[in-house]
């Protein structure tokens, strides 16, 4: 799908330049037929088809999630800076990467990077416990903050590496990783329960494949899903992974 994977490209265009014009204009009503459009137009015509993440997407107020300057363009289907260098992916990468891991609600699910807290707030609609790591302080207490007001009593924020994933709740049904490590964490591996499901971009800047891995009789069966561009993960001084 040559076409779509283009649209994975973490590339922010010129329409990206801060304006909160027409936003402060906007009520509710309006957000949430953007919100309707979007599911429809961007998720449902390219198969996304899980109707519990269909149904995430139709509740979860995308346009909280972004910086005021931003939100006219909250439904857009592009991802968007949200400060310190980080973005909010687009909404379909966001979709495909949950869909592919297949949440129940009874998993528990451990997210790498949480930045806005948008990820964790759509896993946090289907299953039971979400523990999201973000390494960048402000985005993580903030991002903390606004899933804590927004209710989600299920979804767990810490600042910290996320190389070395959550032990102390593991193991996982399920890891989602929304940085680019050049190759799946060790700790992660091992973290992950017997029949869990791992998504995670891998590879340097330039170069990175979307990862499906699932684990099966003890053994991670790994396959290459899609080419995409996402932020390096780093550790607490910076470095690349």
């Amino acid at each position: 799908m040559p076409s779509v994977v283009a649209l994975f490209l973490f590339v922010l265009s010129s329409a990206c330049q801060p304006d909160r014009s027409d936003a402060d204009n906007m009520t509710e009503n309006d957000f949430a037929r953007k919100r309707q459009e979007m599911v429809r137009s961007q998720l449902k015509r390219r198969g996304i088809s899980d109707q519990n993440v269909l149904s995430a997407f139709e509740k979860v107020k995308r346009h909280l999630f972004v910086p005021p300057e931003h939100r006219r363009l909250a439904y857009a289907d592009q991802p968007l800076p949200i400060g310190e260098g980080q973005t909010i992916s687009q909404p379909y990468i966001v979709a495909y990467m949950t869909q592919a891991l297949e949440p129940e609600a009874a998993d528990r699910v451990l997210e790498i990077g949480t930045g806005s807290g948008y990820q964790a707030a759509i896993l946090g609609e289907i299953c039971e416990n979400v523990y999201s790591i973000e390494i960048v302080p402000s985005l993580g207490k903030r991002a903390r903050g606004q899933l804590n007001e927004l209710g989600y009593d299920n979804v767990h924020v810490k600042i910290g590496d996320g190389y070395q994933g959550w032990p102390e709740h593991a193991p996982y049904d399920a890891i989602i990783i929304t940085c680019a490590p050049t190759e799946v964490p060790a700790p992660l591996k091992e973290q992950l329960a017997e029949g869990g499901r791992m998504i995670l971009p891998v590879g340097k800047q330039f170069s990175q494949d979307l990862v499906l891995l699932k684990k099966k009789g003890g053994e991670l069966f790994q396959e290459k899903v899609l080419p995409v561009r996402f932020v390096p993960m780093v550790d607490d001084a910076g470095h690349t992974y």
